[in-house]
């Protein structure tokens, strides 16, 4: 039976119950895998962190698991160590090599570009394909310095998953998401000129004042969240 477990046991926490000498062996071991990891990885080829793609990310995690174990647990072999890093990064460089070459593969492990704003509009199919919501999409284009969807001819969601975001020559009347509807609320229908144009709060559809009311549900996104004074951007949003 074993020794029962003495809590706030500072030797046991601090020290653990091996002799003082393994210290210098986890040096040892995390010496030895780390340099042969690094080395590994210069041959792979190597990316900053916003370039991490799905599998990339997959290299990352299962290779934490692999060096970590090895360097302070005494009953891993460090050959076996190294074994599983070596397939784990052939695996990722066959991977990458399927990649570049056929593009079915890319598309298949590594996803595709979609769009998720058209003409200043956001894109319901996208955010779907995404699984993104249009809150989710507003604050990276604002953390972008965009302010108004008008202000946006179209955004991609990569592959990668960054988003790309082209800018029109001349902005448009459309949805401002500065400041978020959190802090701020969108203006209401009501104070619109029938004529005006307005546009749905949750994806900027752009439509007449006359046609809709604040009921009307949106026809590109369905939702009925309700419609606000389509604004140009550089032109102040209306107070409540």
């Amino acid at each position: 039976m074993e020794d029962p477990v003495i809590p706030f046991d500072l030797t046991r926490m601090f020290l653990g119950q091996e002799p003082f000498l393994f210290y210098a062996e986890i040096a040892f071991r995390t010496f030895l895998i780390y340099g042969y990891t690094l080395a590994l990885i210069r041959w792979i080829g190597g990316r900053s962190v916003t370039q991490l793609s799905m599998v990339d990310l997959i290299l990352v995690i299962a290779l934490g698991s692999a060096v970590g174990d090895a360097t302070f647990y005494p009953d891993v072999p460090l050959l076996q160590a190294m074994l599983v890093i070596t397939v784990i990064v052939c695996l990722n460089k066959l991977i990458d090599n399927l990649i570049e070459r056929y593009d079915h593969a890319k598309r298949i492990i590594d996803g595709r570009t979609v769009a998720v704003v058209r003409d200043g509009r956001i894109d319901r199919e996208g955010l779907v394909l995404r699984d993104i919501s249009a809150l989710e999409l507003k604050s990276l284009l604002r953390l972008r310095g965009i302010s108004n969807l008008g202000q946006v001819e179209s955004a991609f969601h990569e592959s990668g998953g960054g988003l790309s975001v082209f800018h029109r020559e001349t902005p448009v009347p459309g949805l401002p998401i500065v400041p978020p509807d959190d802090v701020s609320p969108p203006a209401p229908l009501a104070t619109a000129a029938p004529k005006a144009p307005v546009c749905c709060v949750n994806c900027g559809t752009l439509r007449v004042a006359a046609d809709v009311s604040e009921t009307t549900g949106c026809p590109d996104c369905g939702r009925r969240d309700g419609w606000t004074p389509a604004v140009t951007p550089g032109v102040a949003r209306a107070s409540d």
